[in-house]
């Protein structure tokens, strides 16, 4: 079938809206029609990396509604709502011990461009276009993804504002929930809070953490997320962080999250620690990092990564909607909608910083 995708065709180039022809489901995928879409910075990195000569269609937080199954899905049905989350195999130890976000397939399922087999189900006049980015490339009107990309929820469940739940938001909130695990008395500094941070924050206040501190250097996004329920906001760009951080939770959080895979940072959060207390990454960026060796041996500090908040998204998105409808988690208060042909807008300003979340409506 012929759809509607907006392409990614070089770093500097915008995205544009082009015909697109999508393959028909096989035996195990899902064909969706997209109502929503987060903008996600994997999203924009892999933008600035993937080469002119490789046309690809991006989008990894995906909502919609299906309309049609392959012959071996018998789960799904047309109709259903569904939110679309990353692509595991399901057959690896991983995936089988319950931890599908580190699936020994993960690199080829979500960043090759391609299925498993290295096939793409989108082309253009018969020229492959690189697709099923994170199983998905739902920056379209259309995606086909397989059944463990999918999470059935309810009919009345709103695929706008959870359509980030799938990457971002999970991300965040996971990286506390499933990480960290904080108890009511402890403390968590996040540094970077955007879109994952934010989620962060949120599930740190619904795991019922008083004390949370959030730095960033803008100074909008600090106001958001004081009106959140940060403890303690803080300017990134002060000489004195950790001393702030360190006078804010008593002598050093228990637990850090850095969501901008910056060293300085990093070296930061480590710093900001108390003895005993852990560090998690989750951010894309600088490749390598340095770190002081005795605030680890010294004061049995930890470091520990962190992807898609190491969760089974099927356990964990209706955990992530029951926190909302609770009132407890009200991710609505950073995300801004865009028509989807505004894209590239939306694009500027995830870039820019001026939009914590974006979500593109089609």
């Amino acid at each position: 079938m012929d759809i509607t995708a907006a392409v990614a065709r070089g770093a500097d180039a915008p995205l544009a809206f082009e015909t697109v022809t999508l393959e028909d489901p096989r035996a195990d995928e899902v064909l969706v029609r997209i109502v929503a879409t987060g903008v996600c910075h994997t999203d924009l990195v892999t933008k600035s990396v993937f080469p002119a000569e490789l046309p690809i269609v991006l989008g990894h937080e995906g909502s919609g509604i299906v309309e049609q199954v392959g012959s071996a899905v018998t789960d799904v049905r047309p109709g259903d709502r569904v939110l679309l989350t990353y692509s595991s195999c399901g057959d690896c130890s991983r995936c089988t011990s319950g931890l599908p976000s580190y699936c020994e397939n993960f690199v080829i399922l979500n960043t090759s461009g391609g299925r498993a087999d290295f096939t793409s189900p989108l082309s253009i006049d018969g020229t492959r276009v690189m697709g099923a980015f994170f199983g998905q490339s739902s920056f379209a009107t259309h995606a086909l993804v397989s059944r463990r990309n999918v999470v059935v929820v309810d009919r009345d469940t709103d695929l706008v504002t959870y359509a980030p739940f799938g990457c971002g938001v999970q991300t965040g909130a996971g990286a506390v929930a499933n990480v960290m695990r904080p108890r009511p008395g402890d403390s968590v500094v996040i540094f970077g809070v955007g879109g994952v941070g934010m989620s962060a924050l949120l599930a740190a206040r619904a795991l019922d953490v008083e004390n949370v501190v959030a730095v960033d250097l803008s100074a909008e996004r600090l106001a958001v997320a004081k009106e959140l329920g940060a403890s303690t906001v803080i300017d990134g760009a002060a000489e004195d962080v950790v001393a702030q951080v360190h006078a804010a939770t008593g002598g050093g959080a228990t637990f850090a999250l850095d969501t901008t895979a910056l060293n300085p940072v990093i070296a930061t959060a480590l710093q900001a620690l108390a003895p005993m207390g852990t560090l998690v990454l989750v951010g894309l960026g600088e490749p390598t990092m340095d770190l002081e060796i005795g605030h680890l041996t010294g004061n049995g500090k930890a470091v520990r990564g962190c992807i898609e908040g190491s969760c089974d998204p099927q356990e964990f998105i209706p955990q992530l909607i029951a926190w909302h409808r609770a009132g407890k988690f009200p991710i609505e208060k950073v995300i801004r909608t865009y028509p989807f042909w505004e894209i590239n807008q939306a694009v500027h300003d995830a870039e820019s910083g001026s939009t914590i979340k974006p979500v593109l409506v089609l």
